[in-house]
């Protein structure tokens, strides 16, 4: 049983490390790829021009971690091979609280450097700004970086703004920012007008459960296959994928955590196929509601509010 338990969970960390590739992320690395390009053609030329950036939002839940994680990652791989082999990527989520202060010293740690006395936030930028032009950082990427603007006043906004713009205007290095967040992320770009040019702006939106339907349909026979497991006849039909595309709150980066949570199921379980009960098990297990709360079981399912956990009784 515990080999059993253990090879499972070797399985669903494998499927887990496959990024699918979907129709939304080609564009957002072709935007990326053509940033890095300009940055690198500058830097070959020996020009100093600012930089750019871009911010993708989205709901939470839409797979935007999963696609600037597999992004940076290749793309890093691709600078290895590029005019500058040692540019570098730096990625770090915004740590909480968001200030200034705190943010700066996530930044110097995620680049190897740990201040060994307090410092005030003007000197910690002066760091960063050194030691992104030391370790030849093209891109910085904040996640979660809707919460810089947690605090939503005026002076914290005009802060984050102007930090935002020196790394992108520095006249030594200019540094290209990637941010990553959920809609609040938007509030920062709309406070500041000369921050917003400087970013392309990418969302993901929620799916739709009728345009979306074959695609979730193609993600749970590739999953499938790559989980060696066969599809039931029930799994094929259009209507588990529109109540996965519910079960899912319409987003994509849950639909592909709820098809593995429900391969898992099947691995538990010996099955050498995916069969419908499958999800019902999965969806069961993740919110802990009642069959009446299951959208894979009630035929009314579109009542339910599948954000929600522990559901008993309707609100």
């Amino acid at each position: 049983m515990n080999d059993h338990v253990a090879q499972t969970a070797l399985r669903i960390a494998d499927l887990r490390g496959r990024f699918i590739t979907h129709e939304r992320y080609a564009p957002l690395q072709d935007r990326f790829r053509l940033l890095i390009e300009k940055r690198l053609a500058d830097i070959t030329a020996g020009r100093t021009s600012e930089a750019h950036g871009i911010a993708l939002s989205g709901a939470s839940g839409t797979g935007k971690s999963a696609t600037t994680a597999h992004l940076l990652s290749k793309m890093q791989a691709y600078l290895a091979g590029s005019s500058l082999p040692d540019a570098t990527l730096i990625s770090l989520r915004v740590p909480s609280p968001a200030t200034l202060k705190f943010v700066g010293q996530t930044v110097l740690r995620a680049l190897g450097y740990n201040l060994t006395a307090e410092r005030q936030a003007w000197y910690i930028w002066d760091l960063v700004r050194h030691q992104l032009r030391e370790r030849k950082v093209l891109f910085l990427h904040l996640d979660e970086a809707q919460d810089l603007s947690a605090r939503g006043t005026r002076h914290e906004l005009d802060a984050v703004a102007s930090m935002l713009k020196t790394l992108m205007t520095d006249a030594d290095w200019p540094v290209g920012i990637l941010l990553s967040g959920t809609e609040e992320l938007e509030n920062i770009l709309n406070h500041d007008p000369q921050l917003a040019r400087r970013m392309d702006t990418v969302h993901f939106a929620p799916l739709s459960p009728v345009l979306n339907v074959p695609d979730v349909a193609r993600l749970i026979a590739g999953y499938a296959r790559r989980a060696d497991l066969s599809l039931s006849g029930e799994i094929t039909d259009i209507t588990l994928s529109e109540r996965l595309i519910h079960a899912a709150a319409f987003q994509f980066g849950l639909v592909i955590e709820m098809i593995i949570a429900s391969i898992e199921v099947a691995f538990l379980e010996g099955s050498s196929r995916l069969e419908w009960r499958h999800f019902t098990a999965a969806y069961t297990l993740r919110s802990s509601c009642l069959d009446a709360f299951n959208p894979f079981i009630v035929s009314d399912y579109h009542r339910i509010d599948a954000r929600k956990v522990f559901t008993r009784e309707m609100a």
